[in-house]
């Protein structure tokens, strides 16, 4: 299993690393900051009392910043904590709409524009003196907003260059809508990471009867544009493949979208066999229970979903419903955006904690090393899987899996 000790980081950081959570990411950061508060103390590093190490060990990596509103509902961005020369990240979860603000006496949930013009002000308020700055934004702002199919704006686009202007030298997302958005800035920095290693881990860590190999079970994409997330979680654990796509009536328009008529399936039999469906969010979720009921009817086993983003726009209760029906066995979603408790008490409900991946992104990326072992997680999802069918899964602690 690939841990924090196990990483050689004896280079010289890019600067004093500091994190910046945003409010509506703040409980994530904290739990980023611990980790990397723990893991400094506890290395080994040789050079860690060096001048040029200087500040690499401390009792928290977090700076003071918030963002205080006018009656009008304006706002500006504070810094609270010298920031000079250091190496910072900033996080936000621009799908928080928990938190709220008044505007004219009126109480106004935030919504992904608040949050990210909040990101800005933070930004503009470091004024230039950081020796670099990276934004951590699991949900990319207006992802699904990334091309142009009619006269219409291409906000994804926009959003990522005005952040670059401002002086930000790295983006780093989890399963972006279409990674290719990243063409709007092709001379900075940009990842996409991809949360499969923590599904799987979620996945064997909650069932124990799993039978991993294509006679009992096999990945589902929801759409054709999922196919290259489902295709890697497939080859990773030697599974077979299948794919819904979905048949529209272009004739109409409802909320913004052609209507689905209908789910048609292209794969092989799935009579008697678990289901995996892999997509990167649950926004209304009507598409998934739909894909999951006609499963269902092709005489499909267990069907556990998985997706990066768990917005439940629409509520939980047709979740509840379909759960109670048996269609669904399991949801599995990150805490990489905002839950709801009502959401964390559902007991077909499973959180994939991101939190030690971010601080081991961090904590490389503050040392200028390579993080692309990170974004590969094929090796150790198959030791996690080898472990499971000897049955020592139950035995391997939190700290030695990531």
């Amino acid at each position: 299993m690939l841990q924090r000790s196990q990483r050689v980081l004896e280079t010289i950081p890019t600067g004093s690393l500091g994190l910046i959570p945003l409010d509506s990411c703040r409980e994530l950061g904290e739990k980023v900051n611990g980790y990397l508060v723990a893991w400094r103390h506890d290395s080994q590093l040789a050079h860690k009392s060096s001048i040029v190490f200087n500040g690499y060990e401390r009792d928290s990596y977090l700076i003071n910043a918030r963002v205080p509103r006018f009656g009008t509902g304006e706002a500006k961005g504070i810094i609270e904590d010298s920031v000079r020369g250091s190496d910072l990240y900033l996080l936000v979860d621009v799908c928080n709409y928990s938190l709220t603000y008044s505007l004219c006496g009126h109480t106004n949930h935030m919504s992904p524009d608040d949050h990210f013009q909040d990101l800005k002000r933070v930004i503009a308020a470091v004024g230039g003196k950081a020796r670099r700055i990276t934004v951590i934004m699991p949900f990319l702002y207006e992802s699904r907003q990334h091309k142009r199919t009619a006269r219409e704006s291409l906000d994804c686009a926009l959003a990522l260059q005005e952040l670059t202007k401002m002086g930000v030298e790295n983006i780093i997302t989890f399963d972006a809508h279409d990674p290719r958005v990243q063409n709007a800035i092709p001379l900075h920095g940009f990842e996409t990471v991809q949360p499969t290693y923590q599904f799987v881990k979620g996945l064997l860590s909650s069932v124990d009867d799993l039978s991993i190999d294509s006679q009992h079970m096999m990945v589902i994409s929801p759409d054709e544009g999922g196919m290259s997330r489902a295709i890697y979680m497939a080859n990773v654990l030697g599974l077979d493949i299948g794919m819904f796509y979905k048949r529209r009536d272009y004739t109409k328009v409802i909320n913004g979208r052609n209507p689905i008529i209908a789910h048609e399936f292209l794969g092989s039999d799935v009579e008697g066999k678990d289901m995996l469906i892999v997509d990167d969010m649950i926004s209304s979720g009507d598409s998934m229970l739909e894909v999951a009921t006609e499963l269902k009817a092709r005489k499909a086993r267990r069907i556990f979903i998985f997706s990066t983003f768990g917005l439940f726009t629409s509520g939980l209760e047709k979740f509840d419903r379909a759960y109670e029906e048996g269609v669904i066995s399991r949801v599995f979603t990150t805490n990489l955006v905002y839950q709801t408790p009502e959401l964390l008490d559902r007991p077909y409900y499973v959180s994939c904690d991101m939190s030690k991946y971010v601080a081991l992104i961090i904590d490389t990326l503050n040392h200028d090393v390579s993080i692309s072992d990170l974004l590969d997680p094929y090796e150790r999802i198959r030791n996690l899987v080898e472990k499971y069918k000897a049955g020592e899964i139950h035995a391997i602690s939190e700290e030695q899996i990531l």
